[in-house]
């Protein structure tokens, strides 16, 4: 088999199924370098990015963490009326290296009230073309491989496959995925120094991922920078500083009367202010030692003028270069330019408390193709709604998650 090409595209994740995960009953996209997920509140945007999230908690930490975090097993899979349901995920992706495959799994609820893996798959290139390997009930069924670590069916496999040199790479880039919703009241607060290398949901490790830039990236912090005076023009720079045992964020600020930029603390500045700094930072936050593979972010534009939404859509755009981005979105502001185009638009509505996700619907993309409106304007006339023939197509057969699709 000849090396694979590096790809050239930040595309990490082409293609996401899911079943039965909270109110998405049944979801299969394909996800480009940069995609807006657009609906209305409690559409279940959020819910399409936590499944995402959710796969990479349960790698980094544990299955029952990744649960437990959520309210447990009875709030992560769909309520239905009938019998309990179980929930999966497929995920198929493009490594750096160039190398396509698959990981995919399905969580059974017990009868003890406790859950399993039920079946669970990785695989590269195709199943018999590449290495993979399939366990059903924590059992090991098929590999590719002489030799495979210990499973047990309350943990996800690839946690111990990533011993292998063959599927590390597939778990290095899964567990390199950052999702944020971020808080200004975290990033304001004195921060104990923590592993910067991977900006936290929530940003409180911002004042070490900073630093963490400065050492490292000083070119994104550059950037970063240049973005953040755009949309704040006051704000001229920021570091990494040191209060004792503890670590915050400094803003340099123009003053009224003073010839030379004022230094603040992050405990000075507005939550829009830190919020926009907290969103760049998750958008630049790679470098030459630490890449995330994939960007989630929800609602980057909340707390920010509507003024400020060119430089955040040329951010994201940036940004989306170099690392995948996903984002959740309600603002026509942010959507209000002509170089969106329709194929980075899914979108997002709630029928009877059921999340349906699907491509735009024919007429808006060819408006937006034709330049007769911008995604933005179709926004505001609630024009930007699901394909209901794919919709219907996704609906009219049982989502498979395993197996050869690509």
């Amino acid at each position: 088999m000849g090396q694979p090409k590096p790809r050239s595209s930040s595309r990490f994740l082409t293609r996401v199924v899911l079943r039965n995960y909270k109110s998405i009953a049944s979801c299969d996209v394909r996800l480009g370098e940069l995609t807006y997920l657009i609906g209305l509140n409690s559409s279940g945007k959020s819910n399409f990015i936590d499944a995402l999230h959710f796969v990479r908690d349960a790698l980094v930490g544990s299955l029952d963490n990744a649960l437990n975090e959520r309210g447990g097993l009875s709030e992560v899979r769909r309520r239905s009326s009938g019998h309990p349901t179980h929930f999966g995920v497929r995920l198929e992706f493009r490594l750096r290296t160039g190398e396509q495959g698959h990981y995919a799994f399905n969580i059974r609820a017990l009868k003890d009230r406790g859950y399993e893996v039920q079946t669970e798959e990785c695989c590269l290139y195709g199943i018999g073309k590449g290495p993979f390997f399939r366990l059903e009930g924590g059992k090991l069924k098929d590999t590719s491989e002489d030799t495979f670590p210990a499973v047990t069916s309350d943990r996800l496999a690839l946690v111990s496959a990533s011993g292998l040199p063959v599927f590390r790479p597939v778990f290095d880039a899964l567990t390199a995925m950052g999702f944020y919703n971020l808080n200004p009241k975290l990033i304001r607060e004195l921060q104990k120094p923590q592993d910067g290398r991977l900006l936290k949901s929530a940003g409180e490790n911002i004042a070490s991922v900073l630093g963490h830039l400065e050492r490292n990236a000083p070119e994104a912090i550059e950037v970063i920078e240049e973005y953040l005076h755009t949309v704040v023009p006051m704000v001229h720079g920021v570091k990494r500083t040191a209060i004792g045992p503890m670590e915050t964020v400094a803003f340099r600020q123009d003053m009224a009367g003073s010839k030379y930029p004022w230094e603040f603390l992050g405990m000075n500045m507005s939550d829009g202010t830190l919020r926009a700094f907290g969103v760049l930072t998750a958008l630049f936050q790679g470098n030459r030692d630490y890449t995330p593979s994939l960007i989630g972010i929800e609602e980057p534009e909340t707390a920010l003028h509507p003024a400020a939404s060119s430089a955040l859509r040329e951010a994201l755009q940036r940004a989306s270069e170099h690392t995948q981005v996903i984002i959740t979105s309600h603002s026509p502001d942010l959507l209000d330019d002509a170089s969106i185009t329709s194929e980075a638009l899914l979108a997002v509505v709630a029928n009877g408390g059921e999340t349906k996700i699907a491509p735009i619907d024919e007429a808006s993309r060819n408006a937006i193709r034709n330049h007769l409106f911008s995604a933005g304007e179709l926004l505001r006339l609630d024009q930007l709604a699901p394909d209901p023939k794919l919709l219907a197509e996704t609906g009219s057969y049982q989502v498979d998650l395993f197996g050869d699709q690509q």
